[in-house]
């Protein structure tokens, strides 16, 4: 609602701009304004209502660098109004707010920049990596249950998996909190574990962007207020515990291929479930994996998952409940993240898979 009152407002007010050229070039009775207009003020009023004009288009078709339009139409529409002050001054309410708006803009937009810039290093590393495809020689250490896994998920004779996009759509909450809606896009790197995860939530009709990094085992968390403001800002020994559990989810549940990672050990502790330990540089985490009667992984359960609003560890899991075939696999559709409080679960987030490729160029 927020964004389509911003522009109507942009619309009418580069409407209005029309006005300084009918004045100019004597087209109606332009009574609103006062002062004399000359025809090349007349031809930058035009232009500046097509500036505005622009603005509202790329806002509606979601270019990111709408903003650079949105300053350049602001400024230029203030030096026209300077110009025609005593008749066009209110015009400036207008003009404030469409550059406050393109310049919050422009801090998300280069907030995000650093995510691609990290994800355009880790592609390009990655690029060099010899394609091979994953057989069944390949997975006959692991236990049966994640053979039976990998089979039903269909990733043998397929490449083995390097790296991979996933975006998310869903909700998610603090304890006590409400539920807000938000957008993910996330690339893992597994040649050297990597996992680089930013969000878009959307709290009280606002935008706030999140960033969780996770390179050289060392993870930082930044969510900032039109990615300018900080809101939540988490590093240390916890947080790289904490991201190294969630690189291994993510290869569990979204990258079965890359289950035959050495750094992996399994034990397996019945019919339906087994352990494994994932060490990355010297951290090491564990989880338990149960799996249902047709081989799908129905569950990943760890204690190794510090909560940030609590700042503990609690366990933590990721029940799945529903699968798709994409890319010719079985891969996960939908489930939730679940910290089990002492006073029972809390779902604190609501997973849909939109989209997923791998080996990313």
């Amino acid at each position: 609602m927020l964004k389509f009152t911003f522009i109507a407002i942009v619309l009418i007010h580069g409407l209005i701009h029309f006005m300084g050229f009918a004045k100019a070039f004597g087209y109606g009775n332009i009574t609103q304004l006062t002062k004399d207009i000359s025809k090349t003020a007349g031809v930058f009023w035009m232009l500046t209502a097509w500036l505005f004009i622009a603005v509202v288009v790329s806002l509606l078709f979601k270019a990111q660098n709408w903003w650079a339009l949105g300053i350049v139409a602001a400024v230029v529409s203030q030096v026209l109004i300077f110009s025609a002050w005593q008749d066009a001054k209110f015009g400036t309410i207008a003009n404030v707010l469409v550059l406050l708006v393109s310049l919050l803009s422009m801090t998300n937009v280069l907030f995000e920049r650093s995510y691609q810039k990290d994800v355009a290093t880790n592609l390009e590393r990655t690029h060099a990596l010899a394609p091979a495809l994953l057989s069944e020689s390949d997975i006959q250490g692991l236990p049966t249950l994640v053979q039976n896994y990998l089979r039903y998920s269909g990733v043998l004779n397929k490449p083995k998996v390097y790296n991979m996009r996933v975006v998310f759509e869903g909700e998610m909450r603090d304890k006590g909190k409400d539920w807000f809606p938000f957008r993910s896009e996330q690339f893992d790197f597994f040649d050297e574990p990597t996992r680089l995860f930013f969000m878009k939530g959307k709290m009280f009709g606002l935008v706030v962007p999140g960033y969780h990094r996770y390179t050289e085992a060392t993870a930082t968390m930044d969510i900032r207020l039109f990615g300018l403001f900080p809101i939540v800002k988490q590093s240390g020994t916890a947080m790289n515990k904490t991201e190294t559990v969630t690189l291994f989810n993510d290869m569990c549940l979204m990258a079965p291929a890359t289950l035959i990672d050495p750094r992996i050990t399994w034990k397996t502790i019945d019919a339906a479930s087994v352990e494994a330990t994932f060490t990355n540089k010297g951290i090491a985490i564990s989880a338990i994996l149960y799996f249902n009667e047709q081989g799908q992984l129905t569950n990943f359960i760890s204690n190794d998952r510090t909560s940030v609003s609590q700042m503990q560890e609690f366990p933590f899991s990721t029940p799945v409940y529903e699968y798709q075939s994409i890319h010719g696999m079985n891969l996960i559709k939908r489930g939730d993240g679940v910290w089990h409080y002492p006073e029972g679960e809390f779902i604190y987030g609501k997973f849909l898979l939109k989209e997923i490729e791998f080996n990313c160029r």
